[in-house]
């Protein structure tokens, strides 16, 4: 098939299992030329309407705007997202009903009444929910915390807390929650099953190691407030290294929420270069976690399920699209797999967060950029990458011709080669939408880089442009020659969030090896494994074409089979691999259909041929080591054996 001249180069060594001549056309001529439609795990095509419309859902959903006519302390009873169990108070995410209080201003309306008269506000809310002995041992407890760390002792052991019993009212335990936070900041507060236990603060700590303890005091008080359009200044500083070694801090604790910036001090001049560095809270991020507290409605987080129809339109570029539409990020939404660009797809996704009336409401929108959702209802939990049955395909393919010096009636070839894989199937190679359309980079380079933990080198590579004059190559361009982030974010089209999310992380943090680490982090967790998966695809394509050009289509010993018939999915666990002994050899036991081969991850089994030393060769070519790999892969996917061959199930319709 012919799509790309440069892709056939790359495919050129790929070898197949029959020796049929086959024929030549092209693919992709357009979108609607190759329609993709997901399979779910029920074996049901995502493209088919559902029973289950989306005003039933109404009636169990309260609209959105019912909950912003609530007092900000009703908002305080929506839950956050859980943290096994136990969540230390934090200034963003959802936990369960009763750590949600641990966010550190939802509630500066409520308390503003109560808790906002100076010190004395505070003390007495302290007292009026604490007994007087447990008010006493709370102060005793902060007291001896600042002693310790006055002293310079340091606290060996279990960081100590205090219990404050359990108080059963949600209000109560909000209000106590801000109260004892905007009194003792360098303390911080837990609550568990009703309980709240208090503890030592240990970014409090290490903050008071670059400024004065009057600063790191004013600056918790200042984020727990969290006042809108208000702003914290430290004290003014001549020593940049410094200011650096601060602003780093901040970033890196607190950056989802907060940015710095440094501005000159007062009376500043040459002599007398003092610069002071401002904080501020970050407006986007603060405007969504608001939408997320007013979209979870008691203690649960919303996930809204939905068929996405695509076309012509990048995976990433679309749920960036979506997430900006819907005032959330890109990682607040699932899916089960990768679809490719230049086609019309069809899958099923999850956003977090969001109800399906507000989904519904953008239908219109989206469908300037090609898109459409529908099947929108609610559901109970995300989806994860590969819980899929598998793809539907619906391909044309044009321009059929003879292969060179082929003189046989085209028809005839054409029904040859249907019938060829019907009966022999076909090897199951990872195709060309894996490794990306890009010349000058691809996917599986940049997952080399990542594997190799060359930080540096795959951010480069992931800004690499192409040949192209556009908009983004000019940016790009413009980055591998300046890396001045904060210009390229400037040349960068809004529609790009990979590219943005990074160059936003990469300005916060520095082009160096942890400001890319920070960088590479601030992608979703189904972006950033998608390159490591790329390179593992590419040495499987690799592995397959040296199997077969080494033993051909006969099972061999040391080959690794799988004795499950019915197992259809690509991937499958190792209990399902069995070894080929020499007597299975001798005796034809399996077929070439039945041979797996190993995607590259953790606790994986090697084939016990030229095979498994061929993986090994060519791991150390590549500068890894199976351990590297071991450690390097185990955050995100388990090695797992995919089938060499797949049985085709094919049907054509051919032009007259």
């Amino acid at each position: 098939m012919e799509e790309d001249v440069d892709f056939r180069i790359r495919f050129s060594s790929l070898c197949f299992i029959t020796d049929h001549v086959g024929f030549r056309g092209t693919i992709k001529s357009s979108p609607s030329d190759f329609v993709v439609i997901e399979i779910d795990e029920q074996g049901q095509l995502v493209n088919k309407a559902i029973d289950d419309p989306v005003y039933k859902i109404s009636k169990v959903q309260p609209e959105p705007n019912n909950f912003a006519k609530k007092t900000k302390l009703d908002l305080q009873n929506l839950s956050f997202e859980e943290r096994s169990n136990q969540e230390v108070s934090t200034l963003a995410g959802c936990s369960d009903d009763d750590q949600n209080h641990q966010s550190r201003s939802e509630k500066e309306d409520t308390v503003k009444d109560r808790a906002s008269k100076g010190e004395e506000g505070k003390v007495d809310i302290i007292s009026s929910l604490l007994d007087e002995r447990t008010n006493e041992l709370l102060n005793q407890f902060a007291g001896d915390v600042k002693e310790k760390w006055s002293s310079k002792t340091e606290l060996i052991g279990p960081s100590p807390e205090f219990s404050l019993g359990r108080i059963l009212d949600k209000n109560q335990r909000a209000i106590l929650h801000s109260a004892i936070r905007q009194k003792f900041p360098f303390l911080v507060t837990v609550g568990k099953n009703s309980e709240i236990f208090v503890k030592p603060n240990l970014e409090y700590k290490e903050l008071c190691h670059l400024v004065s303890e009057e600063e790191a005091f004013d600056f918790f008080k200042y984020l727990d407030a969290k006042k809108e359009n208000s702003r914290f200044t430290f004290k003014p500083d001549t020593n940049k290294d410094h200011r650096k070694a601060v602003h780093h801090f901040v970033n890196k604790k607190f950056g989802n929420l907060v940015e710095t910036k440094s501005f000159p001090g007062l009376n500043y001049n040459a002599s007398n270069p003092n610069v002071v560095i401002t904080v501020r809270f970050r407006e986007k991020v603060h405007k969504h976690r608001k939408r997320s507290l007013v979209e979870c409605p008691e203690g649960k987080v919303i996930h809204t399920a939905f068929t996405l129809r695509k076309e012509n339109l990048e995976m990433f570029e679309a749920v960036g699209f979506l997430a900006i539409k819907l005032g959330v990020i890109p990682s607040d939404f699932s899916y089960a797999g990768l679809k490719d660009k230049k086609a019309i797809t069809y899958q099923a996704m999850v956003v977090r967060k969001v109800t399906p009336e507000r989904l519904k409401n953008i239908e219109k929108e989206i469908e300037k950029k090609r898109m459409k959702v529908f099947n929108i209802h609610s559901v109970e939990d995300s989806l994860r990458l590969g819980q899929l049955k598998g793809n539907h395909f619906d391909i044309v393919i044009r321009n059929l011709k003879n292969q060179i010096n082929d003189s046989a009636n085209l028809k005839e070839r054409i029904l040859e080669a249907i019938e060829n894989v019907k009966s022999k199937g076909f090897v199951n190679y990872y195709g060309p939408q894996r490794f990306g359309m890009g010349r000058k980079v691809h996917t599986d380079q940049i997952g080399l880089a990542l594997l190799k933990s060359e930080m540096v080198k795959a951010v480069k590579l992931f800004l690499t442009p192409e040949d192209l004059d556009n908009p983004v190559n000019r940016a790009k361009k413009y980055f591998l020659q300046t890396e001045d982030a904060k210009g390229t974010l400037s040349l960068m089209p809004e529609l790009k969030v990979r590219e943005r999310a990074l160059l936003e992380s990469l300005h916060r943090f520095g082009v160096t090896e942890e400001g890319c680490i920070q960088a590479w982090f601030s992608l979703p967790h189904s972006m950033r494994i998608f390159y490591v998966h790329a390179y593992s695809s590419k040495i499987w394509n690799e592995a397959v074409s040296y199997r077969l050009a080494t033993y051909g289509s006969r099972v061999v010993e040391g080959d690794l089979v799988c004795l499950d018939e019915d197992v259809d999915d690509e991937h499958f666990p190792n209990s399902k691999v069995h070894l080929v002994t020499e007597e299975e050899e001798s005796a034809n036991s399996y077929a070439i259909h039945q041979v797996v081969l190993p995607v590259l991850g953790y606790n994986i089994q090697y084939p016990k041929n030229k095979v498994g030393q061929w993986y090994q060769e060519i791991l150390s070519r590549d500068g890894l080591q199976t351990y590297r790999l071991h450690l390097k892969l185990r955050s995100s996917a388990s090695g797992s054996p995919s089938r060499v061959t797949h049985g085709g199930r094919i049907s054509a319709e051919l032009p007259d």
